[in-house]
């Protein structure tokens, strides 16, 4: 199934989208948090500076 959802991001406008992941420590527990979201190619180096 995911090579499904990944065929159809690179049909058109999908090729201008990025998958990023970016790990996040918890203040409570201590443990890694991983923020996945599709962000423009543009706004990946913003989607990191957050």
């Amino acid at each position: 199934m995911a090579k499904k959802a990944v065929a159809t991001f690179h049909k058109g406008e999908g090729k201008a989208y990025t998958k990023v992941i970016k790990m996040i420590k918890s203040p409570k527990t201590g443990a890694y948090i991983f923020k996945e979201e599709m962000v423009l190619n543009d706004d990946a180096k913003h989607f990191f500076a957050k």
